[in-house]
């Protein structure tokens, strides 16, 4: 789990340091934006995403970026002078690069922990 959390972290920070609309000062508040954004995502997001189906059903699924991007500037909101995105669409390029760097990191450095069975 704390690998996880540091991962994520790791994430967030590279991620805001590439994106010139996101701003995260200090850096290690990039552990307290990857919990709540963990948070938001694990409880907030599905309840947005099942009172929006019918809007995701049309559009075939692509408004879940919109959904994505709300979370993050929702995020944004929560942590505002230390955690900070400009708009709508750094919040979607913010969501798509850290689900990138994340991927990459998660390749580099692997959850080698094996489940035991019964």
């Amino acid at each position: 789990m704390i690998t996880r959390l540091i991962i994520s972290s790791l994430a967030v920070l590279i991620t805001a340091l590439t994106l010139d609309g996101v701003t995260v000062q200090p850096w290690w508040w990039a552990v307290i934006i990857a919990i709540v954004l963990g948070f938001i995502n694990a409880w907030i997001k599905p309840l947005v995403k099942l009172l929006l189906l019918p809007i995701n059903i049309l559009t075939l699924g692509l408004f879940t970026f919109v959904i994505n991007a709300m979370m993050v500037l929702l995020c944004s909101w929560l942590l505002k002078p230390h955690f900070e995105v400009q708009n709508l669409g750094w919040a979607l390029a913010f969501s798509i690069a850290l689900t990138i760097v994340a991927w990459l990191l998660h390749l580099i450095f692997p959850n080698n922990k094996k489940k035991k069975r019964s």
